[in-house]
């Protein structure tokens, strides 16, 4: 009967820290194929990947955005990044909030160095904001981008601002008036920021062509842009990602428990190498806290 007893838990204790064990190999086959990928292209590798689109608590679904959290750790990794080194960023992302996306996009096209986004699958919104900002745009030729007309609450601005087309402003409550202003604001300011982006990598007149378009409610807010679509319009966007790529995304399942979004090796490289991490376990310690 003891030795029952004690194969019970032992079977227990197994079965609580195995989930951890598996945790801790997956991590660090990511941290060795970044690295990889790192040295392999001579880059500092950023990945923003939300996984919780599945994931639910009492029946509400859990979703990850882009925050201000992603914002600091990304502007963070470039600071730690060299002016001439390129920089590597993966985007998995639904969106998020206006401001932490136009603060990683203007990091994005100050950086010196030759800064690519990769899109295995989706990037819309704020996402979309981000890719912009690249030198280079690289998506499979299945994923899927969109438009960055800004959302006032649940509403898209440039709808709510239609109201005062179709009906009297006296008979309009005051709550919708303004509500209408703050959307009139938030497109023009998504609109100048999207200009402002790719002004230095169109003619004048095409970047407000396009930004107009993006920004302005042209689509609803879920329309897909495909790889040849955004070829169309104008930018410099590659079909086809690197194997590698795809190998990254498979180390990145479906979490069960909240994890960073965003991940790199938190240590600053120098010149133009990419060689920082490896042995120091105190970077290792960082990593996988």
């Amino acid at each position: 009967m003891g030795i029952v007893f004690q194969i019970f838990w032992i079977i227990i204790v197994v079965s609580a820290f195995l989930p951890m064990f598996k945790q801790r190999r997956l991590e660090r086959a990511r941290l060795t194929l970044h690295r990889s990928i790192e040295k392999e292209r001579g880059s500092r590798l950023i990945t923003l990947i939300h996984r919780q689109e599945s994931m639910s608590f009492l029946g509400f679904a859990l979703r990850r955005f882009i925050d201000i959290e992603d914002s600091e750790q990304i502007l963070r990794a470039i600071r730690f990044t060299p002016a001439n080194m390129p920089i590597d960023l993966i985007l998995h992302t639904p969106g998020g909030l206006v401001l932490a996306s136009e603060q990683i996009a203007n990091a994005i096209k100050r950086h010196p160095g030759k800064v690519t986004v990769f899109i295995p699958h989706y990037a819309m919104s704020g996402g979309v904001l981000i890719a912009l900002a690249a030198d280079e745009i690289v998506v499979d030729e299945n994923a899927v981008l969109g438009p960055v007309d800004p959302q006032i609450g649940s509403y898209p601005a440039a709808s709510v601002v239609k109201v005062l087309e179709q009906k009297d402003v006296n008979r309009i409550d005051d709550e919708t008036l303004i509500l209408i202003d703050v959307a009139k604001k938030a497109l023009s300011q998504v609109e100048q920021t999207v200009f402002d982006i790719l002004k230095d990598k169109l003619d004048e007149g095409k970047a407000k062509e396009l930004a107009a378009l993006l920004s302005q409610g042209h689509w609803t807010h879920d329309y897909t842009l495909s790889c040849q679509k955004l070829q169309e319009l104008g930018l410099n966007v590659i079909c086809g990602l690197p194997r590698r790529i795809y190998e990254l995304m498979d180390l990145y399942p479906q979490p069960a428990q909240r994890r960073s979004s965003v991940e790199y090796i938190p240590v600053p490289y120098r010149g133009g190498e990419s060689e920082s991490a490896e042995g120091n376990s105190d970077s290792l310690r960082v990593w996988y806290k």
